[in-house]
């Protein structure tokens, strides 16, 4: 089954296969439908990007992440992700309180909370499992522009253990369902 691939920013991959954090808050590319970002698959490649990464939006202990494209035209996947649980969070405060649980900074938080004058996100708790062998593809045209989601063609990948713990991530998932009232 062919697999797609989400953009990230690199810091936040890096964090992500690291397992220095396991959520994500998304709303979507400019390219992105009218109602903006969904959800679309359950399992992915994460898709380092450069492209838009702000230090101003990115938490200070993350900005040793940051770094210019190493190579650019080709795309390195460091690891597969699963979405373990996906909330859409339509309150401010809610969304605010994710802020130790990833790396953007609040301000950022609150641009994408209420981007397109949409107020929502969506908080993705994700198992993050580093690939074994590494996958490296040249950055075609249909990978171009600001979308989140990018089919890849048939794909075959060998991902090791989770980073994080079945353990933890379900204590964090109930965690992360009293702090949002889920």
């Amino acid at each position: 089954m062919p697999l797609s691939a989400l953009k990230e920013w690199d810091a936040q991959c890096q964090l992500l296969s690291q397992g220095r954090i396991a959520l994500l808050i998304r709303k979507g590319g400019i390219m992105e439908t009218h109602d903006g970002f969904e959800v679309e698959h359950r399992q992915f490649l994460l898709y380092p990007t450069f492209l838009h990464q702000n230090p101003a939006e990115l938490q200070p202990p993350y900005h040793n992440l940051l770094r210019p494209d190493p190579s650019p035209g080709t795309i390195h996947f460091p690891a597969l992700a699963e979405v373990v649980a996906v909330h859409k969070v339509e309150a401010l405060e809610q969304a605010l309180a994710l802020e130790s649980w990833q790396a953007l900074t609040a301000g950022a938080i609150e641009r994408r909370f209420h981007y397109r004058n949409r107020p929502w996100v969506h908080a993705l708790l994700l198992r993050v499992r580093p690939l074994l062998q590494p996958l490296t593809l040249p950055e075609t045209p249909g990978m171009l522009g600001c979308v989140s989601w990018v089919p890849l063609a048939e794909t075959e990948v060998v991902a090791g253990d989770p980073v994080v713990s079945d353990d933890l991530l379900e204590t964090r998932q109930a965690q992360l369902e009293t702090l949002l009232g889920s």
